[in-house]
């Protein structure tokens, strides 16, 4: 198991688990597994930053990795 700090921000907040900060999952999983996992429908995250570098839904995360998940963003 490794730990990661999770943030969901805007619309999918509402899939922030508790104890964010320190989430525990499994050594090896990808972003993608874990959007699934959360129950995210995937065409609701548009950006995925991994320690403040944008990543793709294949990006295996790692022990302390700060994940950072963002839907799309409307504007004029």
């Amino acid at each position: 198991m490794i730990k990661i700090d999770l943030q969901l921000f805007v619309t999918l907040s509402k899939y922030q688990p508790e104890n964010n900060e320190f989430l525990e999952i499994q050594e090896g999983t990808s972003v993608g597994k874990l959007i699934l996992d959360l129950g995210i429908p995937k065409d609701l995250v548009k950006l995925i930053f991994v320690n403040g570098k944008r990543q793709k839904t294949a990006y295996r995360l790692k022990n302390n990795d700060r994940l950072g998940l963002f839907p799309p963003v409307g504007g004029g």
